[in-house]
């Protein structure tokens, strides 16, 4: 479907998961998309299927540093989000979500573009109040080992709305909950990839103390659906928005899905759980159906699965790039 208008659209940490995904949609819908990764936790392999689209520029690039380009709109999801990679170097990561989203925001002012940020659902911390709603303050440890992450996206959120508040900025935040899907890292230590990659190699299924933490998944194209809906609300329309998928799950039952899915000979393996892991995490969507035109996730866990599933076989068989 061709736009009335062709716009210029930066992704910052395009070349991610939720990244190459969104930069896809992007370019389907008759954009020019401005691909920018410093390639941490990204990789090119996301986007070689439309390397060659004459609507599409990939820049390696720190947005913690400044960048000088003219767009019209930017999504800035630019960060380390897996726990596995955001506390390996907790400094940087606080710097990407803090002086990445300064850099961002300045650009945004300079040119008069509308720019949207991806937060997430960990602002919410442990939370106290369940299901999480838009106005809950959460409950977030501010010097424990994710608090780099956490703290660091609550930050960028205060951030966004000082500056629509003293410049009068465009801004959209999307509290964005547990994503899964093709392109996620196989060594991420999320536990969707997680329970993938060990169920296709018959390995334990590594379950966090006993498995009775609960989590929503949201797959991939209904969050980019939101993103996408949430950046064409009117201007009035900021958020912060929860995007994500109401459904609630053990993490015990994802794990006998799994195997159950890919016909596994795992078993169930038990660990400590980690410090500060929210026991339960679910999105109230109330508002983002209420302003974003009926939004819904609409992908079911057992499709999503599915089709995830046969993505990292066809990666751990060699018969896809990625890394």
């Amino acid at each position: 479907m061709k736009p009335t208008l062709r716009k210029r659209v930066l992704v910052t940490g395009g070349a991610g998961f939720l990244g190459s995904h969104l930069c896809e949609r992007l370019l389907a819908a008759g954009h020019d998309v401005l691909c920018v990764d410093n390639f941490y936790t990204g990789a090119k392999d996301n986007l070689l299927h439309i390397l060659d689209n004459p609507h599409f520029e990939l820049m390696r690039h720190d947005v913690t540093f400044a960048l000088y380009v003219e767009v019209d709109e930017i999504f800035n999801l630019a960060c380390p989000a897996s726990p596995v990679h955001y506390q390996f170097d907790p400094v940087q990561t606080t710097k990407t979500s803090v002086h990445g989203a300064i850099n961002m925001l300045g650009l945004a002012k300079r040119v008069k573009a509308r720019i949207l940020q991806a937060s997430t659902s960990e602002v919410y911390g442990d939370p106290e109040v369940h299901p999480q709603r838009e106005d809950y303050w959460g409950h977030v440890n501010p010097i424990g080992r994710r608090s780099c992450y956490d703290e660091g996206k609550r930050c960028a959120e205060t951030l966004f709305f000082d500056y629509r508040r003293q410049h009068g900025l465009n801004i959209k935040v999307a509290r964005i909950f547990n994503t899964y899907g093709p392109r996620m890292h196989p060594n991420d230590g999320r536990v969707v990839s997680n329970f993938i990659v060990q169920a296709l190699r018959n390995e334990p299924l590594a379950l966090y103390g006993e498995g009775s933490q609960t989590r929503s998944f949201c797959f991939v194209d209904d969050l980019i659906e939101g993103l996408l809906r949430l950046m064409d609300t009117p201007d009035e329309c900021t958020g912060p928005i929860n995007l994500g998928n109401p459904g609630e799950f053990t993490i015990r039952e994802l794990a006998e899905k799994v195997i159950e899915l890919t016909g596994s000979r795992s078993v169930l393996g038990y660990q400590p759980l980690p410090s500060d892991d929210p026991l339960q995490r679910k999105p109230d969507i109330s508002l983002a159906k209420s302003v974003l035109g009926g939004w819904e996730p609409v992908v079911h866990l057992e499709e999503g699965l599915r089709r995830t599933i046969a993505y990292f076989d066809a990666l751990l068989s060699g018969l896809v790039e990625g890394s």
